[in-house]
């Protein structure tokens, strides 16, 4: 199982969200300093998840939590993790739905 699938299932198991589009973008980094002697691949994504479990918590709250479910994963090689959490209302809000 790829990292991807990975944290796409643990999110979903744990927070059953209604929208998790995560996006890997570590190709866009390939040649940063950071990254040398690093594996290509699977090192920087941007994850935009809309949970109805995130409801009455904060930004650094929900960030934290998807840093704790990701623990392993972060360890595994993730170098960075752009987050965008939201509840269902907030995603409304915003113009964010599962066809968009």
């Amino acid at each position: 199982m790829s990292l991807a699938e990975r944290i796409r299932s643990n999110l979903s198991r744990a927070l059953q969200p209604q929208i998790l589009e995560l996006i890997d973008e570590s190709a866009m980094h390939a040649g940063h300093a950071a990254m040398k002697g690093l594996p290509a691949g699977e090192t920087h994504f941007r994850l935009t998840i809309v949970a109805e479990a995130f409801a009455g918590t904060s930004r650094v709250q929900r960030q934290r939590q998807i840093y704790s479910l990701l623990a392993a994963e972060l360890a595994d090689g993730v170098h960075a993790l752009a987050i965008t959490a939201l509840t269902p209302a907030e995603a409304a809000m915003r113009g964010i739905s599962a066809s968009s």
